[in-house]
């Protein structure tokens, strides 16, 4: 029984060792993955930051806001971009953390698809009513026809001669 129990103690120390020298290889893999990222360069932190107001200041996007804030915001959005996150997912982030408002394109979802929607359809309907205006009211007489000049019987023009 001692020589089960002895044997199954050494299967059981080299699972564990195995298991260990797979996270140990795991953690060194990481490591080398997190230093061989290069850190995000100011361009593309500024594509991403051009595509949202600054919560503090107004009408102003964050690429080229100078205060305090948005400096940090910005060595924010180099960090997610350096952790592996995508612009839409650091646009979610800001707009869970400040709102919608921050957005400088409004996500097509709730009231919002009405902005994308109206202009093209108010400009379409203001092109229908002026094609029918010009249509019905475009279509010009002949100038004599009904003039005051033709109204007046021939005699009287002619006895003023």
């Amino acid at each position: 029984m001692t020589a089960i129990s002895s044997r199954s103690r050494r299967i059981f120390i080299f699972v564990i060792a195995v298991l260990l020298a797979f996270e140990g290889m795991a953690v060194l893999v990481n490591s080398v993955k997190a230093q061989a990222q290069p850190t995000p360069s100011d361009d593309e932190v500024n594509a991403v930051a051009s595509q949202i107001y600054c919560p503090v200041c107004e009408n102003v996007t964050l690429d080229v806001c100078t205060t305090t804030a948005c400096v940090q915001w910005r060595e924010l959005i180099r960090e997610k971009l350096a952790a592996g996150q995508t612009p839409a997912q650091i646009k979610a982030y800001f707009a869970v953390q400040y709102g919608q408002q921050v957005l400088a394109v409004p996500p097509r979802v709730g009231l919002n698809w009405l902005l994308y929607v109206f202009p093209p359809l108010i400009f379409l309907g203001a092109l229908v009513l002026t094609v029918r205006f010009l249509h019905l009211h475009g279509t010009a007489e002949d100038p004599a026809q009904g003039s005051v000049l033709q109204t007046i019987p021939n005699h009287s023009r002619d006895s003023h001669d």
